[in-house]
């Protein structure tokens, strides 16, 4: 990143605060209400850094990067949210770090809900990494992450969130819904903190991975008792995954690997099929049970999430191949991403009568497609940001057409206040500001981009935060404002949006 200094950091203040901590109050209540001093800008967007005895990981580093890059932004309100927004994993979501040299470990809450979901810790952390090679404690959080990742996915690799491991003498949350649902295989609700099965979860594990080894160098993970374990495992699944709903020779049912139903009013907490989900062909693609929202999918195949994982079992396989261990991990992982790349392609595509050849987000291998996105990532707005297509690609364009227009993505909703794709976990005219995030990450255009940037600053709230969602018609109804991963992914488009367009903010 321009204009960051070399700092050289032989210590960090590592502190651990409990929530409800005297004199400390919850996060959950600190950020619903406004705090002073307010930015000079249109928008007085108030500082919601809290206190410093209250921040659950201070960095001199960080410290220094937001000065660096606050000082380059001419809007006062900008100044001020990204301050809030890049700091907010560190100031208030890591619950529990172990910095033993020999083998960290991090446990980082998504917010409001203290609990580790894999997907949102992954991107909760991400910012924090270009500085990993300055800075042996941010290092040091990064590996943390990378380890308690692998020990919670080998202890159940179905598990989308987890609670805090018994050792770090925080207790485990109750989570309701775990009171209503039968799930194969079983879990323990005391190391589990929800079952819905999401493979971009194994995806974000291997692109956590990837990112640190690229950033540091550092392969101490590959050796741990957990990881190669762990992605065993992991691969094991996905080849059982790929299997279709029936043989292809008796036609009797496979034995699914994984099964969820839940007791419930909602049709995206529960799934189809006695909680085996809809029936699917072999594609060479991996069923999912839920998507990245946690909501349940209509068609096993979903295809974003299948193409974060093509991309980051490729990568996997890449990393090992040059480091010149586990040799046939890293072929089993090349061959798995091939085949799940081509079953993408293949049949996650379909004909738009106005769009010509677009990408479905669920498909079922029989012909059933979904068309829609979501605003959660993996999306289909984010394959480029994911890696598996190049922005310019024909293909990509008339998806991302699509589903930017109201008209023809039911979940793209327009109002006075906000336009953007939202999901069916926040209902009808609820716009997420991820997706807005997204669009401008993906876009070449300086006038989008700016478009972009202006209405995430207005979607605060006032609250100086960004949330899951906000409401298209009332600014004031939103859900969620303590929302790390959206803090983080606004925080990495504003540095890239100055490093593309300088000047822009």
């Amino acid at each position: 990143m321009k204009g960051l200094s070399t700092i050289s950091v032989l210590l960090a203040n590592i502190a651990l605060v409990t929530f409800g901590q005297t004199g400390c109050p919850s996060y959950t209540d600190y950020s619903s209400v406004p705090h002073g001093p307010l930015s000079v800008g249109k928008n007085m967007i108030p500082f919601m850094r809290p206190p410093l005895r209250c921040r659950t990981f201070s960095n001199p580093t960080i410290e220094q990067v937001v000065k660096n890059v606050t000082s380059i932004i001419r809007d006062p309100d900008w100044r001020q949210l990204f301050t809030n927004t890049f700091t907010n994993t560190l100031d208030t979501t890591v619950a529990w770090h172990d910095p033993s040299v020999a083998e960290p470990y991090t446990f980082l809450i998504t917010g409001d809900i203290t609990a580790q979901w894999i997907r949102d810790s992954t991107n909760q952390i991400t910012p924090y990494i270009p500085y990993t090679s300055l800075d042996p404690a941010i290092a040091n959080l990064v590996l943390g992450l990378v380890n308690m990742q692998a020990e919670e996915l080998l202890g159940y690799p179905y598990g989308n969130a987890f609670q805090p491991p018994a050792r770090s003498g925080l207790a485990p949350n109750e989570n309701s819904i775990g009171l209503d649902i039968l799930v194969r295989p079983p879990y323990n609700n005391n190391t589990v903190y929800e079952a819905k099965f999401e493979i971009d979860s194994f995806a974000s594990f291997f692109q956590l991975s990837k990112m640190y080894w690229q950033a540091t160098g550092d392969t101490k993970f590959l050796h741990t008792k957990s990881w190669k374990p762990a992605v065993v495992e992991i691969l094991a699944a996905i080849k059982k995954l790929q299997q279709p709903t029936y043989s292809a020779t008796s036609h009797r049912l496979n034995r699914p690997l994984v099964e969820y139903t839940r007791l419930t009013w909602s049709s995206t907490e529960t799934q189809f099929g006695g909680g085996m989900g809809n029936p699917v062909k072999y594609t060479g693609m991996v069923k999912t049970l839920f998507r990245p929202s946690d909501d349940a999918t209509m068609f096993p195949f979903l295809v974003p999430a299948n193409a974060f994982l093509a991309v980051e079992l490729n990568s996997l396989g890449q990393m090992l191949s040059a480091l010149g261990v586990y040799g046939d991990i890293a072929q089993e992982a090349l061959d798995l991403a091939k085949e799940i790349r081509q079953g993408v392609l293949q049949y996650g595509t379909t004909v738009h009568p106005k769009y010509g050849r677009v990408f479905a987000y669920e498909t079922d291998g029989y012909g059933s497609t979904l068309i829609m996105d979501d605003a959660n990532g993996p999306s289909l707005l984010s394959l480029p940001y994911l890696g598996f297509i190049e922005s310019s690609d024909p293909l990509y364009k008339n998806t991302r057409n699509m589903i930017l227009s109201p008209d023809d993505n039911p979940w793209y909703f327009t109002g006075p206040y906000i336009n953007g794709i939202g999901s069916p976990h926040t209902g009808f005219t609820k716009v997420w500001p991820m997706a807005v995030i997204m669009r401008g990450l993906t876009s070449d255009n300086r006038t989008e981009v700016g478009e972009c940037l202006d209405q995430l600053k207005a979607s605060t709230s006032g609250l100086g935060l960004m949330h899951e969602s906000v409401s298209a018609f009332k600014p004031t109804d939103y859900t969620r404002s303590w929302f790390a991963w959206c803090n983080s992914l606004v925080s990495q488009f504003v540095i890239d949006a100055i490093m593309r367009f300088p000047g822009i903010v």
